[in-house]
């Protein structure tokens, strides 16, 4: 199930604003979680122009956190498979080819949801 973060992410996105909004400094939205079984909650909402979500609203986002959730893996294990840009660069100038393939081969062996 996609964590409270990421469901309140994408209702700010779906609403016109942005991960931002998650700044400590002005605790426009602070998370909590007391460690009592019941899970993260909203402590803090001061959002201009947006309403705290309801629960009812943040559950409709599960399937597209998961999907985002799922998807962000995938894009971090890709990236550490890639290696690094200059041996990349590097790579492309010897046999594009074979940089091509081997990039292929990697996306084909994660692949996004």
């Amino acid at each position: 199930m996609a964590t409270l973060y990421t469901k309140i992410k994408l209702y700010l996105e779906a609403n016109g604003k942005t991960e931002a909004e998650f700044d400590d400094r002005g605790l426009k939205i602070e998370l909590r979680n007391n460690s009592d079984g019941s899970g993260d909650f909203i402590e803090t909402w001061n959002v201009s122009g947006l309403a705290e979500p309801t629960a009812e609203q943040l559950a409709t986002y599960n399937t597209a956190g998961d999907t985002y959730e799922s998807n962000f893996e995938v894009r971090r294990t890709r990236r550490k498979s890639y290696g690094d840009m200059g041996d990349q660069l590097d790579e492309i100038f010897k046999d594009i080819d074979a940089w091509k393939s081997r990039i292929q081969s990697i996306k084909n062996s994660n692949p996004k949801s």
